[in-house]
């Protein structure tokens, strides 16, 4: 498959129906456009003169942040709304940030950050999206606007239904659209010809209604995000501890002595964790940022509430050691922390807390035994960082009372992601910390609701014992066998045995790897149905009957007739809270989530005893019945009402671990080879501009990476580009092999100097994910390989 970004013949709906095709840009030009002419949306032509990298040197956050958040209120003509907005989010009574997972913290009067207001404003935008925009523009003239474009035009007003005959959505009702969902479903075969799909925006009485439906119609085809993104994690941390949660909270972060941030880039993807980290660096406690990239977040800020600190342009570090380690090498690192703490240990048998070792852990023996026998060499080689940096890592941890271990997408991501996580685990076990104040692990989930999910039910492996619970309760009788997620949903789409495709929410064509064979999967379902907010490249590459429902946003108010409706979401230290918009919806036509999914019910399940409206009428009667079924949410009604919420307890987190030998175990995962067979290839690794959020891009600019009007580019060690005769800003192709076997190309993307380790390189998503086929899954997880696709970079010949 190759990318080409020089002129070509328009392609219905942008992406090939082969990935034999080429296939252009999906996210930053517009197909058919030569690289110097301009695009749509006032971005002006890509040249020499119109683009630029120069290194950043200024604090994260600071008047930056804050230059930018007045820009986004007055370019999308919110500033009085828009800064209202800012006073009552992520705070009781108020919405919960459409962003991020980070806990709120309801000191303060400001709890937001720069990427919050982007999203909020990005949905209170006054434009519009109505049948008359449909009237203008067909799909295929639609499919040639950029990702940009296409969601700048504003919200979504009401359901359209795509005909073909005019290549135009039509406006439908909503009558008429639950019956064509529901006819279309009951007349499937089997209903695991059906599948799914969540981004981690649904709420949580939206998710439990949703796979409630999935369920009772039959199926655990319930893809969801966490397929592509914290897979991993749930695995590894079940199998170490027996919860697929971080134990940790806020008030932890506040104690903890030393902090681990492991394949994070704070600044962008969780930027309230920049007042944690600044904070720490405050009481004397030691930071250490493990990323192939340097980010920004990892060196220092001036966080935009701290007025004086404003005012004085003083900084904060954040940083105490950024260790750039080897693309993958993170195991092998934390493995040599380990080392150094079984070597210290010999001398002197304290720094193990031997006490909890003995009472609460299974093969600690056989880990250390593995962990001796492993030779240092191999340490550093698979790492790529020098001994000594590694050892001194390993005398902070022995030094430490309390620690804890952040990680991110870096680190779930690769093929060895479960067993990365779970070696996180070893360590932390080590000194006994799990289970007690200022310490234990914590992933930093990347979306706002995206582990409310999981609790609440999408997981297309469920529990015997959740399911069992489920029926008891609902009077269903689910499904045993695991569905699809996300990577088998795309290949049975593909192979004609997914026949409806429903997305709530997200932008699944651009989110999902290989993007091609994704399109293709999509356009060979009889019927693709999204949940969205916005327009997006999803609806544009659809099904042969496909439908669009409009929903409400996070800001806006939710009457039903049970009166202002509120619905929770739980954060990434398992805090649930209630979310109450407070804006007049955009259109008199949008209908909630679980109203929709009322009707979809409803109209699937005709003889169903589940009292589907009834539910969507008053959210207080949908949370009664999940107090019944999920542990720990027995009362839920009352603890919602509770000031910030209420914690959903974690068994470990007082040392119960519920695994199979009752204790916590240790993994003896070996060292994985993460160099390449080959010199000349490099590990490119996905990830977000600043400017961007999932797949949602509000610029073409990165400003911490002090990128300015270019997306089409991979960051490249200096001495790499040297190697392969290139300069900055040459245009070069990347090309891919997958496991399979199949090659895929980019082409006319900038190569661009970054300080990046050697054999490492980086390029943005969704652009980048063209390169990764559906065969490059991890083994573990099943997760995408995203931030481990071996590449070739070659100039591109002109």
């Amino acid at each position: 498959m190759t990318i080409d970004h020089t002129p070509k013949p328009k392609v219905h709906n942008s992406i090939p129906t082969s990935i034999a095709e080429p296939a252009p840009t999906l996210a930053g030009r517009v197909p058919g456009l030569a690289p110097n002419e301009p695009r749509q949306g006032g971005f002006g032509p890509l040249t020499d003169g119109n683009w630029s990298s120069r290194p950043y040197h200024h604090a994260a956050a600071s008047w930056g942040a804050a230059q930018s958040v007045g820009l986004i209120l007055a370019k999308q003509r919110e500033l009085g709304r828009g800064t209202h907005s800012m006073f009552v989010m992520n705070h009781t009574d108020g919405f919960d940030c459409p962003g991020c997972a980070w806990p709120d913290d309801n000191k303060l009067t400001l709890d937001f950050c720069e990427n919050g207001v982007k999203h909020v404003t990005w949905e209170m935008t006054p434009k519009r999206v109505d049948n008359r925009f449909f009237a203008d523009h067909t799909v295929t003239e639609l499919a040639d606007w950029t990702d940009f474009d296409l969601e700048n035009q504003g919200r979504l007003t009401e359901p359209m239904r795509y005909d073909a005959q005019t290549d135009r959505y039509l406006p439908i009702s909503w009558a008429s659209a639950f019956e064509i969902i529901g006819g279309t479903l009951r007349s499937l075969a089997t209903p695991n010809q059906a599948s799914f799909y969540t981004s981690g925006r649904l709420s949580n009485e939206a998710t439990f209604l949703y796979q409630l439906l999935a369920r009772e119609y039959g199926t655990n085809n319930v893809p969801d995000c966490s397929n592509m993104c914290h897979e991993a994690s749930g695995r590894a941390l079940t199998a170490s501890i027996g919860t697929g949660k971080g134990t940790v909270d806020t008030h932890d972060w506040e104690r903890a002595d030393l902090l681990f941030v492991m394949g994070n880039n704070a600044a962008s993807n969780a930027p309230r964790m920049l007042t944690a980290l600044a904070e720490a660096t405050r009481r004397g406690a030691k930071i250490v940022h493990i990323n192939p990239m340097v980010e920004v977040g990892a060196t220092k800020t001036i966080v935009p509430h701290e007025m004086l600190e404003m005012a004085r342009f003083r900084a904060t570090k954040t940083s105490d050691l950024n260790l750039q380690v080897r693309p993958g090498g993170d195991l092998a690192l934390i493995r040599g922390v380990a080392k150094t703490v079984f070597e210290t240990a010999a001398t002197d048998p304290s720094v193990l807390d031997n006490e909890f070792l003995a009472e609460y852990t299974h093969q600690l023996a056989e880990y250390r035994a593995l962990v001796e026998s492993t030779p240092w060499d191999t340490i550093i080689t698979q790492s790529g960082l020098p001994g000594e940096l590694i050892r001194e890592v390993g005398r902070w941890y022995v030094e430490s009372d309390k620690t804890i271990i952040s990680w991110c997408l870096g680190i779930t991501q690769h093929e060895h992601g479960v067993d990365t996580v779970r070696e996180i685990m070893n360590l932390l076990l080590l000194r006994g910390n799990i289970g007690r104040e200022g310490a234990g692990p914590s992933p930093v989930r990347g979306h706002s609701n995206v582990q409310g999910n999981r609790t609440c039910g999408i997981n297309h492996r469920p529990t015997a014992a959740f399911l069992d619970k489920l029926d008891e309760v609902c009077g269903i009788v689910s499904p045993r066998e695991h569905g699809l997620d996300t990577v088998t949903t795309i290949e049975a789409m593909n192979a004609g045995e997914v026949k409806v495709f429903v997305g709530m929410g997200g932008n699944f064509v651009m989110a999902a790897p290989d993007t091609a064979y994704t399109a293709a999967g999509l356009r060979n379902c009889d019927l693709t149905v999204q949940v969205s907010t916005k327009l997006n490249r999803s609806h544009l590459v659809h099904g042969r009957e496909a439908l669009i429902l409009p929903c409400l946003g996070r800001t806006e108010r939710d009457e039903r007739a049970g009166g202002l409706q509120g619905q929770t979401v739980e954060d990434a230290m398992s805090m649930v809270h209630i979310s109450r918009g407070k804006r007049r919806p955009a259109s008199t036509q949008l209908m909630s989530e679980p109203a929709i999914l009322a009707g979809i019910a409803e109209s699937t399940l005709p003889d169903s005893a589940t009292p589907w409206s009834w539910y969507s009428d008053d959210y207080d009667r949908i949370r009664d019945v999940m107090a019944k079924v999920l542990p720990g949410f027995e009362g839920f009604n009352d603890l919602v009402k509770q000031p910030g919420g209420f914690r959903i307890p974690q068994p470990a987190r007082e040392r119960d671990f519920r695994t199979s030998s009752g204790k916590a175990e240790f993994s003896l995962a070996p060292l994985p080879n993460v160099i390449p067979d080959a010199a000349e290839v490099l590990i490119l690794q996905t990830m977000r501009s600043h400017d961007q959020w999932n797949t949602t891009i509000y610029s073409n600019n990165d400003r911490y990476r002090g990128i300015k009007n270019i997306r089409e580019l991979i960051f490249m060690n200096e001495d790499d580009m040297t190697e392969r005769g290139l300069s900055e800003g040459d245009f070069v192709d990347i090309t891919s092999t997958s496991k399979d076997g199949s090659v895929r190309t980019i082409r006319r993307f900038r190569a661009l100097r970054y300080d990046l380790p050697r054999g490492a390189a980086a390029g943005y998503m969704p652009e980048c994910n063209a390169l990764i086929g559906i065969a490059d899954y991890s083994t573990q997880s099943d997760q995408p390989l995203m931030k481990n696709v071996p590449v070739r970079v070659t100039p591109t010949a002109e």
